[in-house]
This record gives structure tokens, C-alpha cells and sequence, in this order.
């Protein structure tokens, strides 16, 4: 099995990274920023860089799509997993064409409102997690786990 864990730097790259327990079992590669923190916490991993900002940004979500037809045709990966945000779009709804599962991990600190990304994908995430029961009510799909900080 191959994962593609995709999200942005920093909140969202920290806590897709404390899933190390479960996405180091398995072959993986990473598609962030590059920015400081992604270069120190995935030194030793494999990564491969999209363009920020996202937000409001069309040039970019357009370099994004085809980052991500050149990453996922090449990687192939079985399972995409992100806690957001923009970068995650293209590869969700490319992975959802080449049949990959879909696993979206709503953030720990949007507890009083969705996030635009949440609400983007779940329509076409396979298990879409989240940290608070009160999430449940914008995503009323989503699989309560509790906190991961």
C-alpha cells in the first residue's frame, strides 16, 4: 500500500505528522510547501513541493491541478490523507478519478465553523475524521476520533 499525505505547512503539516504511529508503517511520500518546517520534519522523507498560497489564488490552484496529474499518475497511491488546506483540492478530486481512497482529518482548532477545504472534499472523502464532537454538525458524515494534540 502507498499513502499520499498532502497538506500545507505548518498547523496542518504538524498534525498530520502526529499520525506517524500509523503512516510510517507504510510507503509513502509527502506533497506540502517548502517551507521550514516541512524541510526539518520531513528531512528523511519523500517530498515533493506545491506552490502557496492557495488561498483565493487561481494561478496557483491551477499549477496545483497539474502538480498533481504529474505526482499521481507517476506515485499511483492507494490512500490520500490530509488536514488541509488548499493543496489538498486537486489531489482529492484527481485521486477520487484514479480510484485512490480519500481520508480527510478536519483540523483541531476550527470547532464554530467548517473549513472551506472540509467543506470542498467531504463530499468525496472516503472517511472524513474529525477531532471534536461539535464538528459533527457542519459534517454530519465525519467519523469522531478525538484530538490528535
Amino acid at each position: 500500500m502507498k499513502l499520499c499525505l498532502v497538506c500545507s505547512s505548518g498547523g496542518h503539516l504538524i498534525q498530520l505528522h502526529l499520525l506517524r504511529s500509523w503512516w510510517s508503517k507504510y510507503n509513502r511520500f509527502w506533497v506540502t510547501f517548502k517551507k521550514e518546517d516541512a524541510l526539518s520534519l520531513l528531512e528523511d522523507e519523500k517530498v515533493y513541493y506545491g506552490y502557496f498560497p492557495t488561498t483565493r489564488n487561481i494561478k496557483n490552484l491551477i499549477r496545483n491541478t497539474l502538480l498533481a496529474v504529474k505526482i499521481l499518475t507517476k506515485e499511483r497511491p492507494n490512500i490520500i490523507i490530509s488536514t488541509g488546506a488548499g493543496i489538498a483540492v486537486p489531489f482529492f478530486y484527481l485521486g477520487k478519478l484514479l480510484k485512490a481512497k480519500l481520508i480527510y482529518v478536519e483540523v483541531y482548532d476550527r470547532i464554530s465553523s467548517p473549513t472551506l477545504t472540509g467543506k470542498v472534499v467531504c463530499p468525496i472523502t472516503d472517511i472524513f475524521v474529525l477531532q471534536w464532537e461539535k464538528q459533527k454538525k457542519f459534517y454530519p458524515k465525519g467519523v469522531v476520533i478525538g484530538e490528535l494534540l
